[in-house]
Formats: C-alpha cells, sequence, structure tokens
C-alpha cells in the first residue's frame, strides 16, 4: 500500500528534515544551549546545539514512520479514504516545522507570545484533523477506535461525522484562545481539549444504548472503552486541579522557618544560615530550570541574569516578593498578596534580628 504514495513518503520526509538545513544556515548565530522544552513559567529544558539541531526533527522522523508503519499494516486500511491517509503525511512534518521554528526564534531572541501560537498551530491541526474524520472508514489506527464504533459500522459514521464537528469547532476555539489573555487562554483551551477527547466518546456510548452494535464487540474493549472515558475525565480534574490549586504555608519555628508546598518538596531554612533579606515589590523574572509551574505556583530551581541560579517558592506572578540570602545563594518567596508577602517580610525580620 505505501508503494502508492512514494510521493509523498518523499516530499513529507524532506520537510519533516528541513528544520536540519534550517538549523545548519543559522549554525553561527545560534546558541550553544538552546530551549527544547516550556512549562508554564517559560523554558524549563534546554539542548545542546546540535541536539537541537539534528535530534528533534530526527525524532518526529522517527514518529512520522511509526504512524506510517501502523497505518498501513492494517488491512482495514487498503481501503481508506485517500484523503485521510494523505492527512497523515503531513501531521509530523508540520510539527517539526513548528517545534524547531520555535525553538530557532526564541534562540534568535525574537519575542512572542509563544503560548499563543501553540494554541493556534494545535487548534489549526486539530481543526483540519476533524474536517476529515467523517471521510475516515473503519480501521483499528485511525480515528474514534472503541467497542461501540468497531461493533458498529453505522455507530463509527456517526460518531466520526459528530467528532469531526466537535474537533472543527474546538480547533477554532483554540485560535481564539491564542488572542485572550494567559490564564483565560489556557482554561478555554483545557476545556477544548477536554471536550474533544470526551464528548465524541460520549456520543458513541449513547448512540450504542439506542441502536445497539452490528456484531458482538470483544467485551474487554468495551472495559477499555469505559475505562479510557474514566481516565481521559480523570486526567482533565488532575491537569485542572494542579494548574489552579495549592498553597504555600510558611511555619515559624524557634530557630527555623519551613515553607509548607503543595504538590513539592517542604523547605527548610535556620535563620542563623539567613544572610540578607529584600523586600520588593513586583515579580521576580526566572527560566524554570527544575520543579512546578503553574498558574498558581511557582518552585524549584529557576535562572535569571540577577541572581544566576536561584530556588523560588512563589505564587504565580506576586505582587511583591522577599528575597533571602542563605549561605552565599538566592531564595525568593512570597505570599499570597503584597499584604501577606509584607507580613511574611517583617516577620521573617523579627525573627533573624537583620
Amino acid at each position: 500500500m505505501i508503494k502508492q504514495y512514494k510521493k509523498e513518503l518523499i516530499v513529507s520526509t524532506l520537510l519533516a528534515l528541513l528544520p536540519i538545513a534550517a538549523g545548519l544556515l543559522l549554525w553561527n548565530r545560534l546558541p550553544g544551549q538552546l530551549a527544547t522544552h516550556w512549562g508554564m513559567s517559560g523554558a524549563d529544558r534546554w539542548s545542546g546545539k546540535a541536539a537541537a539541531v539534528f535530534l528533534q526533527p530526527l525524532l518526529l522522523l522517527a514518529a512520522h514512520y511509526l504512524v506510517l508503519f501502523l497505518v498501513f499494516r492494517d488491512a482495514k486500511n487498503r481501503n481508506q479514504s485517500k484523503k485521510v491517509v494523505g492527512l497523515l503525511f503531513w501531521i509530523m512534518p508540520a510539527t517539526s516545522i513548528l517545534v524547531s521554528g520555535i525553538t530557532y526564534a526564541l534562540a534568535l531572541g525574537w519575542e512572542f507570545r509563544l503560548t499563543s501560537l501553540i494554541y493556534a498551530g494545535l487548534g489549526l491541526m486539530f481543526a483540519a484533523i476533524g474536517n476529515y474524520f467523517p471521510k475516515c472508514r473503519p480501521n483499528r489506527t485511525v480515528g474514534i477506535r472503541i467497542s461501540w464504533t468497531l461493533g458498529s459500522e453505522e455507530n463509527w459514521n456517526a460518531t466520526h461525522r459528530f467528532a469531526g464537528k466537535v474537533w472543527v469547532i474546538g480547533g477554532f476555539t483554540m485560535v481564539l484562545a491564542a488572542l485572550l489573555p494567559e490564564v483565560p487562554g489556557i482554561i478555554v483551551t483545557i476545556l477544548a481539549v477536554a471536550a474533544l477527547s470526551i464528548l465524541p466518546i460520549a456520543y458513541s456510548y449513547r448512540y450504542h444504548r439506542i441502536h445497539g452494535t452490528e456484531s458482538d464487540p470483544d467485551p474487554r474493549s468495551k472495559k477499555v472503552s469505559i475505562g479510557v472515558l474514566i481516565f481521559l475525565v480523570a486526567i482533565a480534574v488532575f491537569v485542572a486541579v494542579t494548574l489552579f490549586t495549592g498553597n504555600l504555608h510558611y511555619r515559624f519555628d524557634s530557630d527555623s522557618f519551613t515553607v509548607e508546598a503543595s504538590y513539592f518538596d517542604d523547605l527548610t531554612v535556620k535563620y542563623d544560615a539567613i544572610d540578607g533579606i529584600e523586600y520588593r515589590e513586583g515579580n521576580v523574572d526566572g527560566t524554570r530550570t527544575y520543579g512546578v509551574g503553574s498558574f498558581r505556583l511557582l518552585m524549584g530551581t529557576f535562572e535569571n541574569e540577577e541572581f544566576g541560579t536561584y530556588t523560588r517558592y512563589t505564587y504565580y506572578r506576586p505582587e511583591a516578593c522577599v528575597i533571602l540570602s542563605v549561605n552565599g545563594k538566592t531564595l525568593v518567596l512570597s505570599g499570597s498578596s503584597a499584604e501577606s508577602t509584607r507580613s511574611l517580610y517583617d516577620t521573617l525580620v523579627k525573627k533573624t534580628g537583620l
């Protein structure tokens, strides 16, 4: 079957490797370390120049070949819509260009809102996939593959017509989310992705309850389908909880204080190890290299030009910070408001006598 798509295979391979050519052209302008992964607080993983230029596209090319292998080895895809199969040739190459493009642009100092670009790119991809869903014929590798769709061609067709509409609407909703402020944008995006994942499965189950199936599906497949639905709901709840909840509690003892943190290790600091204390209005910028970053808390190891590597336990974009020098190292703390941060500062000054 792959012989019918030789041209697409060659062109898609070249497109997936295009970032390597771009990286070689930009080689002398790129820094020695490039950001290759981003969290809620910015870049949080870095790679050497060679790894960023060569490894990223090669890994995505390998993923591209794996997807095609799994699709073409399924006998049911021999009669698959050519438009659906054709779309599969361009998803990974487009991802390779987008990811490496972002990596190079940031390394060269371009200023843009990264989350907006990611939301828009993913949204357009979901909308494109949704547009092809109604054309997708029953198979075990592409589409909404659960017991109720695999057990009935009518269920498959109805579910994919419905899923196509959901994915197109959800995709363009994500594009619109790119225009929103940061926090509303991520909320809308999470809700859109949850809808893309859950609604088609729920629709297929409802269709099955009303119309039944043409053949008896494997009971294990039904259990897996229900398990997947429960898993997706649990993941959506977990992501929402970790992104938007959590607190920092400060416990002051006679010779030390402890930061009790949600979702991260607690931190204890002895008063006699504190060399200096500063209260600063506004946020302290930094790039997270290890730890937790959400729209509620920023905790772990960070870097910036002022402090170099430092430790941080703060709320997301705090109104004020307390900056401690602890045995020559920097620790940045905050309360949930400017008032609570000022109270934290006053208490530490009193406890340390500084």
